[in-house]
């Protein structure tokens, strides 16, 4: 019997013994990071691989339990919404790649792609959809279920993203984008005018600006199977569930245009760095304040929004908004959330999060802003330290002038089986492997010193108001209309963003029609149109509040500096029009 028994410890031990034998193997196997990080800074310690390199637009993506990556793209590729990636040789490197998903991948805000209780889910603009994943297989094989279909689409051409999360109770959790800037009537005001009111009370908050719980093993649902969970928050892309203190968490995009719409008001340099992207912890029943106010990080405050009474210093109305946890500098565009359970990294990652700050578009007259991987240290659910730059150099310029100087821009976040962060890039679809390669136990102030210096790069800082200033000194007339309350959209070289904003450098419909052209700018568009054969659908709001003489600038200025056109536009052209248009 004694023998039975010693050889049954014996064999344990041996099991206890091969088991650690894998696991310290399975450590040293992270394949080699690029000699240059692939343009990456780190930490101390830190290592990146690239993944793959030019999958076209990425969206979020998700990392199964063997390692394959799954992309959402922006755009359909081959008929196909989706991307799966497969390292088939272990050295980093995706060399399998397969597109499916056969859905209407319609609307280059689409996103999400999670993997959930062995589904992977995934969403157009309008819809949510799930497939079964299978153990082994690289590409779903189960059928396409419909998860959440949204039926009323008023808020389309605004912050309409489908990111999800579950939580630990059986709920699945889907945000609704407010379809304006401030709750303006977007029929009569299309994005809103210098001065203009929002709309008291709000309509848009009994369907929109919130986030409604619905039950996560059901499909086919509509929003009236769900119930708002929160309000009051304007839009969100970066979303996740905290397994450690069982709270959702969200970072919110915040309001734009305070000096084009309140000129008097806000000054441009305001409008660049105010309102904060907010950080928040989401509880049952909260109000976070949009249309009536927002926050403002530099008073770490909610101020009264313009739009209902408030000149930048009066406090919210209403004192029950909540405050974020953290407020972050405006327009850096918070795409992703992720709260790293992983063991790979050094115990100072554990439990915190990490947020892709896309960048920003609409920042001028300074450079733009955002394009790097921040992470917040968190313990016992509470931020436990200042906000510190995990990841930079994927703009590889400084200044960004324009956002489509940029090389890449940072958009989502998953975690391997390993414990490996990755990372996706909306611009050209690269995605990045960043692992942990140092010595956990000498991880610390040194390493965490060298990514504070970064903080000082344009990308990151705040600017100074007049030395950060892009155009100071400039002259033309034409041009300053163009950089105040163009090129947030068109960007300084007029290309665009590539995605949701037209270009109107070599555009047809900026060399074509003047009277066309003209129209749009005194009357805006809120439906799709094609430019240069390309469909883009973001509202241009009217900008009838500039005078005739600063019209015909502006358009005499576009078409003659990004269209090569020798006639100009005159202001008697855009009187009559204005008189007679509708």
């Amino acid at each position: 019997m004694q023998e039975k028994i010693d050889n049954a410890f014996r064999l344990v031990c041996l099991l206890f013994v091969l088991f650690c034998f894998v696991q310290c193997n399975n450590a040293i196997k992270l394949p080699p990071g690029d000699p240059d990080n692939g343009g990456l800074f780190l930490p101390g310690g830190f290592e990146a691989v690239v993944v793959a390199d030019s999958t076209g637009p990425a969206r979020h993506i998700a990392v199964s339990d063997n390692g394959d990556i799954y992309v959402k793209m922006r755009h359909s590729e081959r008929g196909h919404g989706n991307l799966a990636l497969r390292d088939t040789n272990g050295d980093g490197k995706a060399d399998s790649s397969v597109h499916f998903g056969d859905y209407n991948n319609e609307g280059s805000l689409a996103n999400c792609m999670r993997i959930h209780d062995g589904f992977l889910y995934f969403a157009s603009e309008l819809v949510v959809y799930r497939m079964k994943l299978t153990p082994g297989k690289m590409v779903p094989e189960g059928k396409l279920d419909t998860v959440f279909t949204e039926e009323d689409s008023r808020g389309s051409h605004w912050h309409i993203t489908k990111p999800i999360a579950f939580d630990d109770k059986g709920h699945l959790y889907i945000p609704f984008g407010a379809p304006s800037n401030a709750c303006q009537d977007l029929v009569r005001t299309p994005g809103g005018t210098p001065g203009f009111a929002g709309m008291d009370p709000c309509p848009e908050l009994e369907d929109y600006a919130g986030i409604w719980e619905f039950p996560a093993d059901k499909i086919n649902l509509t929003k009236k199977d769900g119930r708002k969970f929160a309000t009051g928050i304007r839009s969100v892309v970066a979303m996740d569930w905290n397994k450690d203190d069982k709270n959702l968490y969200v970072v919110m995009h915040g309001r734009d245009d305070l000096n084009m719409l309140w000129p008097n008001m806000f000054s441009q340099w305001q409008s660049a760095v105010l309102p904060a992207e907010e950080f928040i912890r989401v509880k049952d029943g909260n109000n976070f304040g949009w249309p009536y106010s927002y926050y403002d990080q530099m008073q770490q405050k909610n101020v009264l929004a313009p739009e209902y009474g408030g000149d930048g210093k009066k406090p919210a109305r209403d004192r029950t908004v909540q405050n974020p946890i953290i407020g972050f500098p405006a327009h850096w565009a918070p795409n992703d959330l992720l709260f790293y359970e992983g063991d790979q990294f050094p115990e100072h990652y554990k439990h915190g999060a990490f947020i892709a700050f896309h960048g920003s578009t609409n920042r001028s007259p300074y450079p733009q802003a955002g394009y790097f991987v921040c992470f917040v240290p968190f313990k016992d659910g509470q931020p436990s330290g200042n906000w510190e730059v995990f990841a930079d150099g994927f703009a590889g310029v400084d200044p960004i002038v324009n956002t489509s100087d940029a090389k890449y821009r940072p958009m989502g976040l998953a975690m391997g089986p390993d414990g490996s962060l990755y990372v996706s890039d909306s611009r050209k679809g690269k995605i990045w492997r960043i692992m942990f390669k140092g010595d956990k136990s000498k991880f610390g102030k040194e390493q965490l010193a060298a990514m504070e210096k970064r903080k000082s790069n344009s990308n990151i800082r705040t600017p100074d108001e007049v030395n950060d200033n892009l155009y100071k000194g400039s002259v033309m007339p034409g041009s300053q209309i163009y950089i105040k309350y163009c090129v947030s959209c068109h960007q300084y070289n007029g290309e665009g963003d590539g995605n949701r904003f037209p270009p109107v450098k070599n555009s047809d419909w900026v060399k074509g029609d003047k009277t066309k052209l003209a129209n749009v700018v005194l009357n805006g568009l809120n439906k799709p149109v094609k430019v240069n054969g390309k469909e883009y659908n973001s509202i241009m709001p009217s900008h009838s509040f500039l005078k005739d003489e600063e019209i015909a600038q502006v358009l005499t200025y576009m078409r003659q500096h990004f269209n090569d056109q020798k006639d100009s536009v005159s202001a008697a052209e855009v009187k009559k029009l204005r008189g007679s248009s509708k």
